[in-house]
């Protein structure tokens, strides 16, 4: 899933980098309104999933109202994500078996309050996540005209 998720965010960038960044951040009447609020809000969760599997890798400090603007230019949305995707990627080539028994606690920004859940149902949840959200940016980019990319997994190059 990780090498998943970095296929789609480098599938988007060609099409990101082709649109006008007006284009970008129009309100689209998605949860997060624009592609790239949406893609911001990603990014965001992303780092703060990665902190909470491995406190050595930063969150970004941004409560979830401000997610939608973290980054406030292409450019710099397009290193963070590269570097994130990145981190997410030796995350999981290091995650074993053991890693996903037990419970995971954590801070949950959107809920201001502590929780905890099986470790496997967070792994999960974060993954699940950038799909979610993946699927709104492929909608929006088919409403605004755009060849969005292809998704499915059994389309995805090998493995390496």
């Amino acid at each position: 899933m990780a090498k998943y998720n970095a296929w789609q965010n480098n599938q988007l960038l060609p099409i990101l980098n082709a649109m006008t960044f007006d284009d970008l951040t129009k309100e689209r009447g998605a949860f997060f309104g624009s592609i790239f609020g949406t893609l911001n809000h990603l990014l965001w969760g992303d780092t703060l999933w990665l902190n909470r599997f491995d406190p050595s890798v930063l969150a970004a400090e941004a409560a979830m109202p401000h997610s939608l603007t973290l980054y406030p230019t292409l450019a710099e949305w397009s290193a963070q994500r590269f570097r994130t995707d990145g981190r997410i990627t030796l995350w999981a080539e290091r995650l074993k078996a053991i890693d996903l028994i037990g419970d995971l606690t954590m801070h949950n920004r959107a809920q201001d309050r502590e929780m905890t859940k099986p470790m496997a149902s967070c792994v999960i949840g974060f993954f699940n996540h950038q799909t979610h959200h993946r699927g709104q940016v492929h909608a929006m980019l088919t409403a605004a005209g755009q060849d969005a990319p292809v998704s499915d997994l059994i389309y995805m190059p090998p493995l390496q």
